[in-house]
């Protein structure tokens, strides 16, 4: 699949926004995921799957909840964030996660 390959040759954590064009908390969390990635541009790579287009990529990630946030590092999944938030909480949960040292 084209995401696994993205999140395979990415050099930098990617966050994987899961939504859906009919759903109100994915339209509200966009301007804040466009501001992020402004911010984050070098520390982070946010790629969107629309969940209806994609349905087996949503179930293999065990998506039930939108929009929801998939954090990988170094290829794995090394977070989960549901539900829309502002800006500051992300970049808040964004820093919690990407600072954690990922085992050896």
């Amino acid at each position: 699949m084209i995401i696994d390959e993205e999140i395979a040759a990415s050099l930098v954590p990617v966050l994987v926004e899961f939504g859906a064009e009919w759903c109100p908390p994915c339209k509200a969390l966009a301007p804040v995921l466009e501001a992020v990635a402004a911010e984050y541009r070098d520390r982070l790579r946010i790629l969107t799957v629309d969940a209806d287009a994609e349905p087996a990529l949503t179930a293999r990630f065990n998506v039930v909840s939108l929009p929801t946030l998939l954090l990988f590092r170094d290829g794995e999944l090394a977070g989960r964030l549901v539900g829309a938030r502002g800006k500051g909480r992300l970049t808040q949960e964004l820093e919690e996660l990407l600072s954690v040292v990922a085992p050896s």
